[in-house]
């Protein structure tokens, strides 16, 4: 790899041109840090000693590994193995110092999806994990121990929150209640037994959530750090889980509200997101003030707080590529070789909509319009598209099509009722929010009718089948990756945890709601698309199987409907470069041939 490459276009530069993402560190170590990055072609876990400037990649498999975490002391990196992006596997574990050899971590457990993860600094580990046939499970093993204990299991959505300071409490999010989009709260000891509870949906009977977001970094203290939904947004609440005092906090901002430690436990380091866009506070939780950490307009996708006061952040936007900065103003890491050429910035669109203003996001191409237009459908559905630097669109943006990004109902970022209106017309809700935005970009010019392009993966490509389906006159062209295709079928094959998500949007199971899921399933609309169909899926995928994909092309089949499909040996997206690339460049030339 040179450092310019001046034959390849700007487009693949983004995606080739080595990346990292912020560094996490050891608590008692903070010179030891663990990092992802794709320097070799594929993204990996990499070991950074800060102290020496020593760096190393501590995984290597043909798919990629990015999940991974550093024990408290530093010495050791734990990282889920799966097979092939399966997402079904067990966590392994290397000294960090490296010389040693990968082995099981905690070799009673069988492989399983991932319930969450946390490390004691007596060696304890806390492990959370989901299967098929067990529901979700918690085991604790300790230093010595012949085979983890089991101290928690349900059938309904589960998963560890985090392991206090001094190692005794664990907290648990867990959806006992069986609404999936609103998790409550358990602290228990290590044997399982209940210390205290925390459930704002009242049993199911009201539609708040709760999220752990970290017991207080001191020893012998039992806060824990909770985001809550009490008033239409989450935001951020301090709970002592021994007396059982709630504290709110104060934080006059608008738009979702988040929070971590400072690693003494004095404040918080606040995130802030509003508009698709996000900033950071210091929060000094004796005197309440709120002090901005500043940071460039855009959006910071993750920030650390460092023992010495300064701040940490990995910030991008549309048209600036990623970069790991610190507020001394030094860049923190840096990839060597190629820096990905920036992009155009992204204008705001609001948009009147059946249930509220939808908020937009648009790149336009050089040139006058109206353009060949993208609608780059995001995934989740509990995610939003924000002023963030993405290689996709820009590719797209370069080849000369204007891209349109809406954050529909259903999206994270625009309050509590925003989000929940995604219940029973699955799919259909989100779709009349996209037909608002669509008939807006036609009406102002900015898009040509005769060439929109509907595009998304994971929930943005169930939303692309399922567009082309219902709304057959607006849509030229649809490109779907690792898309829901066959509703009912994909519920059966996927993993655990969707099940309990897709009971949550659907008000039950294939058997007891089946109308729900008929009108909600683009195989239903199958016979009614016309626009030609792009589809790539991965064979491994546990989110978005393939057996559901396959039925849904069997059909499109059956009639000589205009369609091409790529299956790739990865599960959910893929973690090689090289395979990004390709599917951008296929879908690339799909549009290209079929647009004219």
């Amino acid at each position: 790899m040179t450092a310019e490459m001046p034959d390849m276009p700007d487009w693949e530069k983004r995606f080739r041109a080595p990346r990292v993402d912020l560094p996490d560190w050891a608590e008692d170590a903070p010179h030891r840090a663990l990092f992802v990055s794709n320097a070799t072609g594929t993204y990996e876990l990499y070991a950074w000693d800060r102290a020496t400037g020593e760096q190393r990649q501590a995984t290597d498999r043909p798919n990629g590994t990015t999940d991974g975490i550093l024990s408290p002391d530093g010495e050791s990196i734990w990282w889920f193995s799966d097979t092939d992006g399966d997402e079904f596997g067990v966590w392994m574990r290397q000294p960090f110092a490296g010389g040693g050899t990968d082995e099981p971590a905690v070799p009673g457990l069988d492989p399983s999806y991932p319930g969450g993860l946390a490390l004691g600094r007596d060696g304890t580990a806390v492990v959370g994990r989901s299967t098929d046939d067990d529901g979700s499970t918690i085991h604790v093993v300790r230093p010595g121990d012949a085979q983890p204990a089991e101290i928690y299991r349900h059938r309904e959505s589960a998963g560890v929150g985090d392991l206090s300071h001094d190692g005794d409490l664990i907290a648990v999010e867990h959806t006992e209640h069986g609404d999936a989009m609103h998790s409550a709260l358990r602290i228990v000891k290590l044997d399982g037994s209940t210390v205290a509870e925390l459930d704002d949906t009242r049993g199911g009977t009201e539609e708040l959530g709760l999220a752990v977001l970290g017991f207080a970094p001191v020893a012998g203290d039992t806060r824990l750090l909770v985001g809550h939904q009490r008033r239409g947004r989450w935001e951020p609440m301090v709970w002592d889980t021994a007396s059982g005092t709630q504290t709110d906090l104060a934080i006059d901002l608008p738009g979702d509200v988040g929070a971590e430690w400072y690693p003494d436990g004095s404040a918080l380091l606040v995130s802030h997101s509003f508009e698709a866009r996000s900033e950071l506070w210091r929060y000094d939780l004796a005197s309440g003030a709120l002090e901005r950490v500043e940071t460039p307009p855009g959006t910071v996708s993750g920030a650390t707080a460092r023992p010495d006061g300064t701040v940490e952040y990995l910030w991008s936007s549309a048209a600036q590529p990623p970069v790991v900065r610190s507020t001394t103003g030094a860049v923190v890491l840096d990839a060597p070789g190629m820096k990905p050429p920036p992009s155009v910035a992204v204008e705001d669109a609001w948009v009147e909509g059946p249930g509220g203003r939808i908020h937009a996001l648009v790149q336009r191409p050089q040139g006058e319009g109206p353009y060949p237009t993208v609608f780059e459908i995001h995934g989740g559905p509990t995610w939003h598209d924000s002023d963030a630097f993405a290689s996709g669109p820009a590719a797209w943006v370069d080849h000369g099509y204007a891209v349109v990004r809406v954050n529909y109902r259903g999206s994270t970022g625009y309050g509590r009722e925003w989000t929940d209106a995604l219940k029973h017309r699955v799919g259909l809700i989100e779709l009349e929010d996209i037909e608002a935005v669509r008939e807006w970009a036609v009406t102002s010019g900015l898009a040509d009718p005769a060439r929109l392009v509907l595009s998304g993966g994971s929930w943005g490509g169930y939303l692309t089948l399922l567009g082309l389906g219902t709304q057959p006159d607006a849509w030229a062209v649809g490109l779907a990756a690792v898309p829901v295709a066959d509703y009912v079928t994909a519920y059966h094959d996927e993993m655990e945890a969707l099940k309990a998500m897709d009971r949550t949007l659907l008000g039950g199971t294939p058997e007891e709601v089946p109308e729900r899921f008929e009108a909600s399933s683009p195989l239903t609309y199958v016979d009614a698309v016309r626009a030609p169909v792009y589809i790539s899926a991965g064979v491994n995928d546990p989110r978005c199987p393939i057996r559901q994909v396959d039925n849904y092309v069997e059909r499109l089949a059956a009639r000589g409907a205009v369609h091409e499909v790529y299956r790739y040996d990865a599960g959910h997206g893929s973690l090689v470069v090289e395979e990004r690339i390709k599917q951008v460049r296929l879908e690339l030339d799909f549009a290209a041939r079929h647009l004219g």
